[in-house]
């Protein structure tokens, strides 16, 4: 087995992505890799994206940004939160690495893809390279191909969380026939399943929705609880919105006999612990517990 993935027992792994870089790790990684050489190679020099206000994305965004040399621009869902006056931790540290905002209401925000509403962004904002929201488009799917290697072949199920469908469309197109690929959604609604097709063509794979925990950005205690004893036992961080709920999942799956007796299951950890410490305060204000 690759030296690189953390034995959890003897036949669940993780794949450590979220250390493949300090700022914008795991699957953020892969999916502005081919995008940033997209941009350079049509010599843009602003990349505008779009987020919500604890979004995973729009740090990583702000941060590859200036780290290869591109403005940025965040179009943030939530016209409230710049009449707040306050940032988060995750704007705060966008807003460091010279991201510019412009805050809309969730109506406005819901018209993100239209052509009427990206044509008003560059009348304001000027020529950009546009990422959708999450990072996932073909070039991102390419990037997310890069994630399992050969080595990664003997591995009878590969899993991963699930937000936009990019990283799993990667790992769908890159799989053996023989893999199986379960996706395990941070949102309720079967909408993924469309937008997985658009960019992977085979049939070894499966989304499994019951452990999203009452959408995004929804957790309970005893997913808070599980998060912290992982950590204890085996020294991994996850995050309440994704990797957390994938692991959950994983392993109350294996408590009811889902995965074939013997077989080696890889989990992908994409990344997203920027996340805690904003979900950390929303706990802390219903006086719940913390994740450590």
């Amino acid at each position: 087995m690759d030296k690189n993935l953390v034995l959890i027992d003897n036949h669940v792994f993780i794949k450590p992505e979220y250390l493949n870089h300090p700022y914008v790790s795991g699957n953020k990684l892969r999916k502005l890799k081919y995008n940033l050489m997209e941009a350079k190679k049509r010599n843009k020099a602003v990349l505008l994206t779009f987020g919500g206000a604890f979004s995973n994305h729009i740090a990583a965004v702000a941060y590859a940004g200036q780290e290869h040399g591109f403005q940025t621009i965040g179009i943030i869902r939530g016209e409230e939160l710049n009449e707040q006056n306050s940032l988060n931790a995750t704007l705060s540290f966008a807003k460091s690495c010279g991201m510019q905002f412009k805050f809309v209401s969730r109506d406005v925000y819901r018209n993100k893809t239209s052509e009427s509403f990206i044509e008003q962004l560059q009348r304001a904002f000027g020529d950009f390279y546009l990422i959708p929201e999450g990072g996932t488009n073909a070039l991102a799917v390419k990037g997310c191909e890069d994630i399992l290697t050969e080595a990664d072949l003997k591995f009878d199920y590969v899993c991963c969380p699930v937000g936009t469908g990019g990283t799993i469309s990667g790992l769908i197109n890159s799989s053996h026939s023989t893999q199986k690929i379960i996706g395990f959604p941070a949102l309720k609604g079967d909408f993924l399943r469309e937008e997985i097709t658009k960019f992977a063509s085979a049939s070894n794979w499966e989304l499994i929705t019951n452990y999203h925990f009452g959408g995004y950005a929804k957790i309970n205690e005893d997913l808070i609880q599980f998060i912290n004893q992982f950590k204890r036992c085996y020294n991994v961080p996850l995050d309440p919105i994704y990797t957390g709920k994938m692991m959950y999942g994983i392993y109350d799956l294996i408590s009811k006999g889902y995965f074939k007796e013997g077989s080696k299951i890889l989990a992908i950890h994409t990344g997203g612990l920027q996340g805690i410490e904003g979900m950390n305060k929303k706990l802390q204000q219903q006086n719940k517990p913390l994740i450590v």
